[in-house]
């Protein structure tokens, strides 16, 4: 079945009464796209956002939008013929719900879950990795495969802060290591860790998801719970979690935003072996020489410093 997708704009006061108009048209099922929404979300939330682009910026201001979907046949098209007028009723009797901006288009049938798929593929990272995709074939025995199926989170490989951190990894991972993993995601730093070596793991991350998702692609790659151990929680602020971790780490991963690394800063060390190496990216480049400040100001050494696209990782010693 093919659909139109059907979209009114209007002011923050418009929200309610919009959907209520299009309910008494017998159209249910409504998306809401409320700019407060989104801008409580934005100055609530410092701590998981360095950068919002400003084309979804520009996009949010000021006009709110209420979306539906409506089959592409004679019913539809006939609820659709009807939202004109009324909008047009409501408008003339309030003003302050304006812009009541009418939209449609059509689309195809498709399946929205797995779409994004075509998207990622097999990428090689350094001279050691080749990321795969679940779903994707890739034979190339010069190089460690790391399996991978991202499901709801964060970590594919193709973001410029994983791939610093890839790259990373495979320059210091040798064998034998025990690696912490903060804001793991699907768990890919930790994994490639492991793949490329290291004897033991430990992986968090804030957002419960992980743990099934990272123990999924844990499985993916042969490596199993005697050797992973995945978590969440906040690593900030839960003090059992950090009890958990344990010590004498031979690395520490956090691929995050720039204020979770500063605030890690110094609470990193005693997770480490005397001369255990702490490696942060995440850092959206207006922020490094703030990070890279913090970092050197709680007596860590850079080591090295990557960049790509605008995103930059510190290896510390």
């Amino acid at each position: 079945m093919n659909w139109l997708e059907v979209s009114i704009d209007t002011s923050p006061a418009g929200l309610d009464p919009v959907s209520r108009l299009l309910e008494d048209l017998g159209i249910t099922g409504l998306v809401i796209d409320d700019e407060g929404d989104f801008q409580n979300f934005l100055e609530n939330n410092h701590q998981y956002w360095d950068y919002v682009d400003e084309a979804l910026l520009d996009e949010k201001r000021g006009v709110c939008r209420i979306t539906c979907y409506l089959s592409d046949d004679t019913d539809g098209r006939s609820q659709l013929a009807a939202i004109p007028a009324a909008l047009t009723n409501l408008g003339q009797a309030h003003p302050e719900y304006a812009p009541l901006r009418l939209s449609s288009r059509q689309m195809a049938d498709a399946d929205w879950e797995n779409n994004w798929k075509q998207f990622y593929k097999p990428m090689e990272i350094g001279e050691r990795l080749l990321v795969i995709p679940e779903w994707e074939q890739a034979a190339d025995e010069s190089r460690i495969p790391l399996i991978l199926n991202p499901g709801l989170t964060f970590g594919t490989g193709s973001h410029a802060t994983t791939r610093l951190c890839l790259t990373a990894l495979e320059q210091h991972i040798h064998g034998g290591e025990k690696v912490l993993d903060l804001g793991c995601g699907s768990g890919i730093l930790s994994i490639a860790a492991l793949r490329l070596g290291a004897d033991r793991a430990f992986a968090c991350d804030i957002d419960e998801k992980c743990i099934d998702v990272a123990y999924e692609n844990a499985a993916l790659n042969g490596v199993g719970r005697d050797r992973y151990t995945v978590r969440w929680g906040d690593v900030l602020s839960d003090r059992a979690l950090q009890k958990e971790f344990g010590g004498e780490y031979d690395m520490v991963v956090a691929n995050i935003v720039a204020d979770v690394i500063m605030g890690l800063s110094p609470q990193v060390r005693p997770f480490l072996k005397t001369d255990g190496l702490f490696l942060c990216s995440g850092i959206i480049d207006d922020r490094a020489q703030e990070v890279a400040a913090k970092l050197q100001a709680d007596g860590w050494t850079i080591l090295s410093e990557r960049s790509s696209e605008g995103w930059f990782s510190y290896l510390c010693q």
